[in-house]
């Protein structure tokens, strides 16, 4: 291609169309000359005469043929030089003429610019400057923009003139419909109002009169009918066949080619429809825009009219029926003479009527007041077992409130051995005449709290007065829990005699009044001699004396319990005691005395600093580890070296992590690929530096491999090294990724993906490759052949931005209902807006993650790598 390129130009700098037909005439006669001297020259040398056989002998010598060659150089070069130079000084002069057309065309878009005169297109040339044209047009877009919300701020304050002068609903109808289709360059419309779920025509203009007028549409029929369903405006520029037409004398019957049907509304209530028709197949946006404005304007105004007239009616039929009213006044006043007279007789019939009543009433309030207060509730029941009386005591006793109703024995509030207990009560005071029985059970009062109630029978058939059995049952709950706690202190004092903790009584005035023979044994000495004693008269280590003080002073002021560890000396030697106080307090909440536990924690505590001195070693070793996976590992600062739109967001979920970035640079091809191993933590770790090896081994042996071999090198690698192939190993360990190599000379990708996928950012596009269903490692599968990995080439463009991750980012759990990240809001994040960078991406997912998890812990490791081509 070069030596093409070197003979062209040869060519055309030889090229001898600089010399006319007498020039080239007078150079061949010259050369003759130049050649006929020298030749004779040499023959003269040579002692020859000048001959053509003569010629021929002379130019066998090398020297002759140089001279030629020289002689018909020189005009040669002369020739190169000269075109050579005409050339170049042609190119110079057009260069200087397209920069001076550049230097005028920029001066003119400036002046454009300046003066505000912007033409309604630009023409943009070779020279001009790109960036003084797209300001051009942003300011001519910007002064459309503004010509366009003036022409809808003029058109709105019209329309608002209309609404505030006209009060009358069809007057407003006919001059707003007239003002906004003449505004709009409109050439038909319609309004409607929403009269008894229907929609009714008040004003029509250009319409056929005979055909239109006092026309009505249903709710959800025609276009009118759907728009008053779905509260939405409608533009069309596709008029169905049966449609108005607009019938002039110029235009004759013309069909509309664009409708607008508008909803006016009140708080998303539908008040009307507006119905207008142009002449143009296209309306612009600015227009519709007007339009949707409209529909509040005008739905605010029918709805507050409606009002209006409404209040107006009202108001008329309330002035006819005080009209009514006085008419009838006289009426009443005569009636009321006359009920006055015979409420008189009345009061004087009810007075007498209510002093026996009143006798009779305060007997039974005496009798309710009884029943409602006694400590027990009667019951009768006839011999169906059906309730018959209850007295009022039972609602307070059973937990019930005044406007519950009782059943009787409701075997949903009684436990089944309560209900079968009273059962069989039932059953014998029936079969016995006369007989009485008591029984114990079990019921659950409405706050479901468990109640003991004991219940005595007796059957009363046989007695006209009764014709029943009569249950009287009271609430034992207390007395029961009263034998409970008797029996509850006499286990407790059982089991503090036999505690191995100290466990001590001391009143307020700081005397000993129990203790167990766990302190005996402590203190050195028997029980009897230690207990009616001050505390602070034993021979015992005075810190433990100090405390005991303490706890008496401060619970004095605030009754609460104390925990704490001191320690002490004893004859059994130094231990730590874990002491807890709890204050006694009597029925009027008075404290009486505290009780202390001492627990002795010497082993425990033993056993803690060792633990911690272990936990020491191993939280060393850990960290250790860490900085060393670190320091192999890239960061954002590594990558960014060779892509500087990049960043890496990792977030390990504990000091080590079983997820890792990995990138390489092999000449001009880039791998780099997030990976993500079994479990997290120390064995993910170790995992992770398995993986990070044998990918480097991997592609520093050939460079020729492309993404999906390199994972199937790998995925037989990882089997090689954990020994899965061999029998009687079970294990699962292994990884997945997703792996790209970039060839920065082709400008593509290659993908291969182990369960990860790879998402393509082009243009506020997304695209996602995803990865094949297969892991790297594990114990393979009998019988089964193992798919291969899927390779995916992609070209890519400039500004094209790629992005893998593991699982730990869409698992991660948070949110107000505790659910995972997942990969949707991955996707919404990045297609958000076209316009936004790897900076913001990187500043986003670090911020979105913590927010989304919340105080939730985080449940794996966590790997997103961006990068920007």
């Amino acid at each position: 291609m070069q030596v093409k390129k070197a003979i062209k130009n040869i060519k055309k700098y030889l090229s001898l169309s600089i010399l006319n037909e007498r020039d080239k005439f007078f150079l061949i006669i010259f050369l003759i000359l130049i050649y006929l001297f020298v030749w004779s020259s040499f023959i003269d040398i040579a002692g020859e005469r000048m001959s053509l056989n003569s010629l021929f002998k002379i130019h066998a010598s090398f020297i002759l043929w140089f001279v030629d060659l020289l002689i018909i150089s020189f005009p040669l070069l002369i020739i190169y030089f000269y075109n050579y130079n005409k050339i170049n000084v042609r190119k110079t002069k057009k260069d200087i003429a397209q920069l001076k057309h550049s230097l005028n065309s920029n001066i003119q878009i400036a002046n454009f610019i300046r003066n505000g005169d912007f033409p309604s297109v630009f023409k943009y040339k070779n020279g001009d400057s790109s960036s003084l044209v797209d300001l051009a047009k942003d300011l001519l877009e910007t002064n459309q923009k503004e010509e366009e919300q003036r022409w809808i701020t003029k058109g709105k304050e019209l329309v608002n003139d209309i609404l505030r002068t006209y009060r009358n609903i069809d007057e407003l109808a006919i001059e707003l419909l007239k003002a906004v289709i003449k505004y709009s360059e409109g050439v038909q419309g319609a309004f409607y109002l929403l009269e008894n779920n229907k929609l009714v025509s008040r004003a029509t203009y250009a319409f056929n009169r005979q055909r239109y007028v006092n026309h009505e549409f249903e709710i959800g029929r025609g276009l009118v009918g759907q728009v008053a369903y779905e509260r939405e405006m409608i533009y069309r520029t596709e008029i169905p066949d049966d449609y108005f037409t607009v019938t002039s004398g110029i235009l004759g019957d013309t069909k509309p080619k664009s409708i607008i049907i508008l909803p006016l509304l009140q708080d998303e209530q539908l008040q009307g429809i507006i119905e207008l028709g142009f002449l143009f197949d296209h309306i612009p946006t600015y227009k519709l825009s007007f339009a949707e404005e409209l529909s509040s304007m005008i739905g605010r105004t029918i709805y507050a009219q409606k009002i209006n007239a409404k209040t107006e009616y009202l108001l008329e039929e309330s002035q006819q029926m005080t009209v009514t009213l006085q008419q009838n006044e006289e009426k009443l006043k005569e009636n009321a003479r006359e009920m006055m007279i015979a409420q008189e007789d009345l009061e004087r019939s009810n007075e007498l009527l209510e002093s026996k009543i009143q006798e009779v009433e305060n007997g039974q309030k005496r009798l309710v007041a009884l029943l409602t207060n006694a400590s027990e509730f009667i019951s009768i029941y006839d011999e169906s077992q059906r309730l018959v009386f209850e007295s009022p005591s039972v609602k307070r006793i059973l937990g019930y409130n005044d406007e519950d109703d009782i059943i009787g024995m409701d075997p949903e509030m009684m436990t089944p051995r309560g209900y079968k207990t009273i059962n069989n009560l039932f059953s014998y005071l029936k079969q016995t005449p006369g007989g009485e029985s008591i029984a114990q059970y079990t019921y659950l009062k409405k706050n479901g709290e468990k109640l003991f109630l004991e219940t005595k029978g007796k059957n009363l058939l046989h007695d006209p007065a009764i014709k029943g059995i009569i249950f009287n049952t009271q609430d034992i709950t207390e007395r029961i829990r009263a034998e409970k706690e008797e029996r509850m202190k006499s286990r407790m004092q059982s089991l503090s005699e036999n505690s191995p903790d100290m466990i001590l009584r001391i009143n307020t005035s700081g005397k000993l009044v129990y203790a167990n023979p766990a302190v005996a044994e402590f203190i050195g000495l028997p029980i009897n001699e230690i207990t009616k004693k001050r505390f602070s008269e034993l021979q015992i280590d005075g810190r433990f004396i100090e405390f005991v003080n303490t706890v008496l002073n401060d619970v004095r002021i605030d009754t609460k319990q104390i925990n704490e560890e001191i320690e002490v000396d004893s004859n059994l030697g130094t231990q730590i005691m874990q002491i807890k106080a709890i204050p006694e307090l009597n029925d009027d909440r008075v404290l009486e005395s505290v009780l202390f536990v001492a627990h002795d924690m010497t082993e425990v505590k033993k056993i803690e600093q060792e633990i911690k001195e272990k936990n020491k070693k191993i939280s060393d070793s850990i960290n250790y580890a860490q900085r060393i996976q670190t320091s192999i590992l890239p960061d954002t600062t590594f990558i960014q070296r060779h892509f500087p739109r990049s960043f890496i967001f990792y977030r390990p979920k504990d000091v080590v992590s079983g997820d890792f970035p990995w990138f390489v640079k092999k000449d001009e091809t880039f791998y780099v690929a997030a990976v993500d191993c079994t479990g997290h933590g120390v064995p993910g770790a170790l995992l992770s530096f398995i993986g990070y090896f044998l990918l480097n081994n991997i592609v520093n042996i050939d460079n020729g491999f492309n993404a999906a071999q390199i994972l199937e090198l790998l995925h037989q690698d990882v089997r090689t090294t954990l020994k899965q192939n061999e029998e009687g190993n079970n294990g699962r360990d292994g990884m997945d990724l997703a792996l790209c190599k970039i060839d920065k000379e082709k400008k593509t990708i290659q993908f291969a993906g182990a369960h990860n996928p790879l998402y393509l950012l082009r243009n506020g596009e997304l695209i996602e490759y995803k990865g094949s269903r297969k892991g790297i490692g594990g114990k393979p599968l009998l019988k089964k052949k193992e798919k291969e990995f899927d390779n995916h080439e992609i070209p890519y463009m400039e500004g094209d931005k790629i992005f893998i991750f593991s699982d730990g980012l869409p698992d991660q759990l948070g949110g107000e209902r505790r659910r995972k990240y997942q990969t949707k809001k991955i996707k919404e994040a990045l297609t958000e807006s076209p316009d936004l960078t790897m900076a913001h991406f990187a500043r986003h997912f670090s911020s979105d993650f913590y927010e989304w998890m919340g105080e939730e812990k985080q449940v794996d490791d966590v790997l997103l790598i961006g990068i920007e081509l």
